[in-house]
């Protein structure tokens, strides 16, 4: 099963930038690990911190708050998959986030796609986010099967029955009575009967109106 994926995605790379399918990545295009702070960012050697882009994964406790469901399993599985390992960094048209991280899908040296085998493990959810969208189809295939198999966070998903209210412009959803879903015009909205459901068609919860753990 693995070595279909892989080879799934090392299709994909060969097709995309930076290095065009002419080459591949040389031993300076690699970088070290030196830290890993959770299921989705980590620091390198340089001291540059690293956020992989496309995706989120639950927060482990910090500042006073607690964990979220699945936290703490992202990130020891973040670590046991890249902490003192070489990565290679693909950058997309956003290179930066508000905290000044960098945003990046990023690749071992035996090519595992990282990003992707966080989603894979149901360590990890796709999250669509403007400008960097090169690898979302491929994203919400993994979520798909991950979901299908319930590995991870999908094994036992809390999931309600209640309606969720959607955007298909922000691909985010909302609680019925979330004042930012009520802003979502009537072209781009659309209702979910689960979370689950909301997730399998590759829309990820607002932070805003989702309290921590939901």
């Amino acid at each position: 099963m693995r070595t279909g994926f892989t080879i799934l995605v090392v299709f994909l790379v060969s097709l995309s930038a930076p290095y065009g399918g002419a080459s591949p990545p040389t031993a300076d295009s690699f970088l070290q690990v030196e830290w890993v702070d959770d299921g989705d960012t980590i620091v390198l050697a340089d001291g540059r911190r690293v956020r992989y882009t496309g995706i989120n994964a639950p927060e482990v406790a910090h500042e006073g708050r607690p964990a979220e469901r699945y936290g703490n399993e992202a990130r020891d599985f973040n670590r046991r998959l890249v902490l003192k390992k070489k990565v290679r960094l693909e950058f997309d048209r956003g290179k930066y986030d508000q905290y000044g991280r960098l945003l990046a899908y990023v690749f071992l040296q035996d090519n595992t796609f990282v990003n992707a085998e966080l989603i894979k493990g149901g360590y990890a959810y796709h999250v669509f986010r403007r400008p960097n969208t090169k690898y979302d189809s491929l994203f919400i295939q993994v979520q798909r099967e991950a979901m299908a198999k319930r590995v991870g966070m999908w094994e036992k998903f809390p999931d309600q029955g209640s309606p969720f209210l959607g955007n298909r412009h922000s691909r985010r959803f909302h609680i019925i009575v979330c004042p930012f879903g009520k802003t979502t015009s009537s072209k781009h909205r659309i209702i979910f009967k689960g979370k689950y459901k909301a997730f399998w068609e590759g829309y990820s919860p607002c932070k805003r109106c989702f309290s921590r753990g939901q």
